[in-house]
């Protein structure tokens, strides 16, 4: 759920939570270009967005990618802490938290993006990430060489021998 912490005053002091999910195919993560706001336009960030009032991260989470990329996804482990989010004139302060993520059903489609790319372990490092997303691709790495390994396809189905 959206967390909500006091102020010394006693007074509350809105933090939005922030989801993304670390969606993994192949030994490869899906990034998202941003479209909009302008001064984040053509940046790269993993998919997700804001959790609603009285909603659960994953709840949102899903919701979220079911919304920007028109897939539905399930969720793994939770990947590190919570991320502080550079904070926006007018708004409240926010943090991200990343899950990883496979598709189970559906294409990903940049519904609200500019694009998408699925990034190897050695492409993490040619977009530009966000700040916030930053810290995650560490955590990222290891996942993406392990199901590599294991020989994901792009549909997520086994490899036939």
């Amino acid at each position: 759920m959206s967390t909500v912490t006091r102020t010394q005053g006693g007074g509350p002091a809105a933090i939005q939570i922030v989801v993304g999910a670390a969606i993994i195919r192949g030994g490869e993560l899906l990034a998202a270009q941003r479209a909009d706001p302008p001064q984040l336009r053509g940046r790269w960030e993993l998919p997700g967005g804001k959790v609603d009032p009285g909603e659960a991260d994953t709840e949102a989470l899903v919701r979220e990618c079911r919304e920007e990329l028109g897939v539905e996804i399930a969720l793994g482990a939770r990947l590190g802490g919570d991320v502080a989010m550079p904070v926006r004139p007018g708004a409240v302060g926010a943090v991200l938290r990343v899950w990883a993520a496979r598709v189970v059903e559906g294409e990903p489609r940049p519904l609200e993006h500019m694009a998408l790319r699925w990034l190897g372990p050695e492409a993490l490092d040619e977009v530009d990430w966000l700040p916030a997303d930053v810290p995650f691709l560490d955590a990222v790495r290891p996942l993406l060489q392990s199901d590599g390994q294991r020989g994901g396809n792009r549909d997520g189905a086994a490899p036939t021998r």
